[in-house]
């Protein structure tokens, strides 16, 4: 990741097909807010539908979040256009199952959007998004100091970095302020909102390469205890120590509930305790201390 290249259609030079990237309300594009987000399905209000996840977008660029909207908020738009670009026949009946399906899939829906830090977090105390993906550069307000005021105020909003600054020092910053996601903006478009939804989900998500090449440095993030971190895994019951050790090997609670054969829910409990026993502010400060303390090596 050089940090250099934008994500598809967000290259700060070249707009996308139809996007100006304002947000200035219309007819036909209503004001951005909790009583007018703007939806990947169209049919949040469907039954039997998970509610959607919503996404805050921070960013000074318009154009740049316009390329975030429109990665995360068109595979219902996609399916349409090329079903009816493809000139095929079909029925009432089996365009309706088509498109009931991609709704399915869209589960990010855009809560909001901001062009500064003030903003953000402004917007992040309103709206209250499952997730909010910002950039680190942020005018009036930095990107480092929302996530930091979002962790200090304790709000349930998990914050997803997405910029072009991929530095140690950055990553670390950020990781230690309270970012539980860190990607660059080449990131591919289904990274992307994997990462979204692992966030969402209570994971972390740092993009493996930079991972691999900061793991040292993000043990200076660790709050300092008294005795050697071996020694506070002693507090662990068996089962917690296991699941420690899937959280360091990058497993979201889905996945290890799977691999332990136990619902979602026992999971969450079991983190939930290894966080407050080792007194770990999340799961990436827990993935640092398995690695620190050897339970699990690199590559194993």
């Amino acid at each position: 990741m050089t940090g250099t290249t934008g994500l598809p259609g967000m290259t700060g030079t070249t707009g996308l097909p139809g996007m100006t990237g304002t947000t200035a309300p219309t007819s036909s594009n209503p004001p951005i807010g909790p009583s007018h987000p703007i939806s990947a399905t169209g049919a949040s209000g469907q039954a039997g539908r998970r509610p959607p996840l919503r996404v805050l977008l921070a960013d000074p660029a318009p154009l740049q979040r316009a390329g975030l909207r429109a990665l995360l908020a068109t595979p219902a738009a996609e399916t349409a256009t090329t079903a009816t670009a493809a000139g095929t026949e079909t029925t009432a009946a089996a365009a309706a199952e088509t498109t009931t399906a991609a709704a399915a899939a869209a589960e990010i829906m855009i809560a909001g959007e901001a062009a500064d830090g003030v903003e953000a977090l402004d917007l992040a105390r309103r709206l209250l998004p499952d997730v909010l993906i910002t950039e680190l550069a942020l005018p009036r307000l930095d990107g480092l100091a929302v996530i930091r005021a979002i962790t200090e105020a304790r709000l349930p909003v998990r914050i997803l970095v997405v910029t072009d600054e991929d530095t140690d020092d950055r990553i670390v910053a950020a990781v230690g302020a309270g970012a539980t996601g860190y990607l660059c903006k080449d990131a591919p478009r289904d990274e992307l909102i994997a990462a979204v939804r692992t966030v969402a989900a209570g994971g972390a998500v740092i993009a493996p390469q930079l991972l691999a090449r900061v793991l040292r440095r993000l043990t200076e993030s660790l709050p300092t205890r008294s005795g050697n971190g071996a020694a506070a895994l002693d507090a662990l019951t068996s089962r917690e120590r296991e699941v420690l050790v899937h959280v360091a090997r990058g497993l979201a609670n889905t996945e290890i509930a799977e691999v332990l054969q136990v619902s979602e829910t026992t999971v969450k409990t079991h983190v939930g305790h290894v966080l407050t026993k080792l007194r770990l502010r999340d799961r990436t400060q827990a993935v640092v201390l398995a690695y620190e303390t050897g339970l699990v090596k690199p590559g194993t």
